[in-house]
């Protein structure tokens, strides 16, 4: 049996899928002339192909099938596995129809096709509802898959095989390390050392498809030796929603990764209230070079409101200044639109993200994803019925503080502020000389007042999503 595999490639804006909120993705749209900078370089370093896919290549190729894989034209084959996203599920509907066309049974996978199986039914013969490898199985086995099929989500994640990245990717490029960037432009294979999250975030996709588990350090370090075996000096990203869940863990296998003598890099993310100064160093020893993490508001009250712990702002200070001196990138997550948020408090998370003094920053607007706590909550202030704006940068709900206008110029605000500013080329470069950084902090506040003056300037103009 030919199996394809689409992991298809989006139009309009920069789309991730996979792993990104959970499996529903995230379209980014340059709205500025800093925000179509930060796109662009997100097409040369966020373009990694998806674990998902190399798994059920992996399954597919261990019962003895061909395996094809495509991100546009259709393939032939006898079937063919496409993964679903909230942010461009037309685009894989209408490729479905074509590959039906064809005669090529389709189906569906993905928290998407899971959680909102409507969108995707009458443009496939079947949708795995689920975690698919239970699914896939039962299909590379000779099981005809139809309608709505229910797939367990696999309890010993040992016993699955390794990804085939071979089998889902295009002949690599030879990857591009640019300086102080952490992650290379052409290279990175993502690893998932666990599934699910074992937090509480009401508005959190990651915790709704399955429960949490971990595979064994032995297990993992065997995937992360393969590699090295197979590409020199590779780099590793994580996709673990909680890398450091476990202290004791992940101690493990930086021991078992210097055992190996495995040479390596690899990125996490993670909450920093799981590390500490020596966490940090042996990880580092080990091979991390970059480190995302969750700061989402300022606000103690307004994280709690959702479920979510707040970590202390003077151990945020420390951890992410203990990254800097370590030669560690640092990427903090931010969210704007929580229902307690006001202008206040948004502007304070801004200049906390300021503060706080990460390489770089993400600012996004609350998005109430669908199967969440948040959206049965905020059912009734939703008004988007496209669900492909659910995208992570759009106004969804209407909000009982700001109004679209105004998330949308917060947004734009943010990312102005704090990436048009000297401070942040110094943090990016790693400067640490004491008189540089008195000047650039002085050159900061000027720019500062700048920016306060063009924005008093934008607020008389209407914003446009």
């Amino acid at each position: 049996m030919r199996v394809v595999l689409a992991d298809l490639r989006a139009t309009d804006g920069f789309v991730t899928k996979d792993t990104v909120a959970g499996g529903y993705g995230s379209r980014f749209r340059p709205f500025s002339r800093v925000t179509s900078v930060i796109c662009y370089l997100k097409r040369w370093f966020h373009d990694v192909p998806s674990v998902q896919m190399a798994y059920l290549a992996a399954i597919c190729a261990r019962w003895g099938h061909e395996v094809a894989w495509t991100q546009e034209a259709p393939v032939e084959g006898d079937v063919a596995l496409v993964l679903s996203s909230l942010v461009d599920y037309r685009r894989e509907a209408a490729w479905a129809d074509q590959m039906r066309a064809r005669g090529v049974r389709t189906g569906f996978v993905g928290l998407a096709a899971s959680k909102l199986p409507e969108l995707f039914t009458d443009h496939a013969d079947f949708v795995i509802n689920g975690e698919p490898e239970s699914a896939v199985m039962a299909l590379a086995q000779g099981e005809r898959l139809n309608g709505i099929v229910h797939s367990e989500e696999v309890m010993d994640l040992d016993s699955l095989p390794f990804p085939r990245w071979d089998l889902v990717t295009e002949p690599r490029r030879r990857a591009l390390q640019v300086p102080f960037s952490g992650r290379p432009r052409g290279g990175g294979f993502s690893v998932l050392g666990s599934r699910g999250c074992p937090e509480f975030c009401t508005y959190c996709p990651h915790r709704i498809l399955s429960g949490y588990r971990a595979r064994s350090v032995g297990n993992l370090a065997d995937e992360l030796q393969m590699l090295c075996e197979r590409s020199a000096y590779p780099y590793i990203v994580f996709r673990d929603p909680l890398f450091s869940e476990g202290r004791d863990r992940c101690l493990a296998l930086c021991d078992e990764i210097r055992r190996r003598d495995l040479r390596l890099r690899f990125e996490c993310e993670t909450r920093l209230d799981r590390l500490d100064e020596d966490l940090i160093d042996t990880l580092y020893a080990a091979g991390l070079r970059a480190m995302s993490f969750g700061v989402e508001s300022v606000s103690s009250q307004v994280l709690r409101k959702v479920g979510r712990r707040p970590i202390a702002n003077p151990h945020q200070r420390a951890m992410v200044a203990h990254c800097r001196r370590r030669g560690i990138v640092t990427a903090a997550f931010y969210v704007f639109g929580f229902l307690e948020d006001d202008w206040s408090s948004v502007a304070a998370t801004i200049d906390h993200s300021i503060e706080l003094g990460s390489t770089v920053a993400q600012f996004k607007i609350l998005t109430p994803y669908p199967g969440t706590p948040l959206y049965n909550r905020m059912r009734d202030l939703v008004y988007e019925q496209d669900w492909q704006r659910f995208d992570g940068f759009t106004p969804t709900f209407n909000h009982p503080n700001l109004s679209t206008e105004e998330l949308l110029f917060l947004l734009g605000a943010a990312y102005t502020r704090f990436y048009m500013r000297p401070s942040y080329l110094a943090n990016y470069c790693r400067i640490h000389d004491t008189r540089l950084r008195a000047l650039v902090h002085r050159l900061d506040r000027r720019v500062s007042r700048r920016h306060a003056l063009e924005e008093t300037a934008l607020m008389s103009k209407p914003v446009t999503c």
